[in-house]
């Protein structure tokens, strides 16, 4: 059972009760007639085949609530998208599977090209922004919820908690961030979050000075969770990134778009696990290493765009206070882990540590190297003001590439 303790500024939604699934669920289908409800799932083909979103799909085949679901497909060809759209055909509620290999959604992706309002870089980011416009195209949705499709622990219980703060009719939430306990297998998990990000907000704010962004993504129990929820109205005007900055990034426009009061967190799931990204200590362009550096540069941009100054001298200080902070984390999570009876191989936590304190550094220079670079995907309200007709460009192409399935 988790605490009732409010920290930072960001109301947190505690599970205090352990209230059974149907009963959230109950409220959530009286919700849902007055406020449509749905679900974003952005999916590599290769999910298909593993052993999550298998299990995901049939704890979602019981939700009765959902409106809509819209899968994105990433890395299929044709038969493999033929193969997906029977897949996800077990799901009872109305869904469309949007497949971005695919010869219509490339064409329109080369149109907003030649506009310069298409995401830049392949990924998930790209994914779920051509999830969230065709979100936006159909109208079916009001509250909306996103997850991955690797969580190797799910049960629908993590859906209904995650959209119930944006689905209440008396609450004010615009957006919810998901939040739980990485701890599988006998051991704690989330490195990046842990071990770079928590310390390296906290060296920030001994650098530069104490600074309300700053405070508002600390207080985020686990900033980089791949889960949340939000108002249809949200995804007019975000801007999210194309790269693994998107949950930072995501944060950082609902600091931008929203007040405080209107954002929360909801503790989602008691044990949380999915797929492990490799530390990729000699490769700094794939795993965590990239991973660190995408975040890093993230919050370096959202500071500069508050004014704050950089040069080399503050990446460096930058990078000797963050390694110290980190170091003190590494020893306090160890004796967490000890008391709960769980293992945690401080040799590994510390060559992390080094391996971010590292990607500090090169992730500052890689900012102050391109400070024009806009890793930020255009706002839907955006697109449209460029191809007014984009909606129902989106939706014919969805449309057209399910309806040869059905006529083979």
């Amino acid at each position: 059972m988790a605490d009732f303790h409010q920290n930072g500024i960001v109301t947190t939604l505690h599970n205090l009760s352990e209230r059974s699934i149907e009963d959230l669920e109950y409220d959530l289908l009286h919700f849902s007639r007055f406020r449509p409800l749905g679900l974003i799932l952005p999916s590599l083909y290769s999910e298909l085949e593993g052993s999550a979103l298998p299990a995901i799909i049939k704890e979602l085949k019981q939700v009765p609530y959902l409106s809509q679901i819209v899968i994105g497909l990433d890395r299929a060809d044709k038969d493999e998208y033929h193969k997906a759209l029977e897949f996800f055909a077990a799901l009872p509620q109305h869904h469309r599977v949007l497949w971005n290999d695919g010869p219509r959604l490339k064409a329109l992706d080369e149109k907003l090209q030649k506009l310069e309002v298409a995401p830049k870089e392949l990924g998930k980011g790209r994914n779920v922004w051509y999830c969230m416009g065709y979100m936006l195209a159909t109208g079916k949705s009001e509250s909306i919820a996103l997850h991955d499709c690797d969580i190797l622990t799910y049960d629908r219980g993590l859906l209904a908690r995650l959209l119930y703060p944006v689905a209440h009719p008396q609450f004010n939430y615009e957006f919810c961030k998901g939040y739980y306990a990485r701890v599988a297998n006998g051991k704690i998990n989330g490195r990046v979050s842990r071990l770079l990000v928590t310390p390296l907000l906290r060296a920030l704010k001994r650098v530069v000075g104490t600074n309300e962004y700053l405070d508002f993504i600390d207080s985020f129990r686990y900033p980089l969770a791949g889960e949340f929820s939000f108002r249809q109205d949200v995804l007019k005007d975000i801007r999210i990134p194309s790269d693994w900055g998107l949950e930072i990034g995501v944060l950082s426009e609902m600091h931008r778009n929203y007040a405080n009061n209107r954002l929360c967190q909801a503790d989602i799931a008691k044990n949380y696990d999915h797929k492990h990204q490799d530390l990729s200590l000699e490769d700094a362009n794939a795993g965590l290493s990239k991973m660190s550096i995408d975040i890093t540069k993230s919050i370096f941009r959202k500071l500069a765009t508050q004014g704050e100054t950089f040069n080399s001298e503050t990446f460096r200080s930058l990078k000797a206070t963050y390694y110290r902070i980190a170091l003190d984390f590494v020893e306090t999570y160890h004796n967490d882990a000890i008391m709960n009876g769980l293992t945690l191989d401080i040799h590994q936590e510390e060559k992390a540590v080094e391996m971010f304190a590292k990607n500090i550094m090169s992730a500052g220079e890689q900012f102050l190297d391109a400070p024009m670079e806009r890793p930020f995907i255009p706002s839907w309200n955006r697109v449209v003001s460029a191809m007014p007709d984009v909606f129902d460009q989106l939706i014919t192409a969805v449309e057209g590439d399910r309806e040869d399935f059905l006529n083979l």
